[in-house]
């Protein structure tokens, strides 16, 4: 998912796909420890930059939130 349309939805929104992304990628650990490989081994990878991407987004709301009451 692209960072503008990220960044168009709401923090509870971003948080239930950081959720759903984390338990993504809990379900590609155990496919690859129970296998030995995983079927789609570079979805880690996108899944890992588009959690960081989600925090990221996050973080910068909770600061601009932080800036405006001083």
């Amino acid at each position: 998912m692209k960072v503008k349309e990220l960044r168009d939805q709401s923090a509870e929104d971003l948080i239930q796909r950081e959720n759903n992304l984390k338990k993504d990628i809990f379900t590609l650990r155990q496919e690859k420890s129970v296998s030995g490989k995983a079927e789609k081994p570079s979805r880690f990878k996108t899944v890992r930059k588009e959690i960081a991407r989600i925090q990221t987004i996050l973080n910068e709301r909770k600061n601009q939130d932080g800036n405006k009451s001083k």
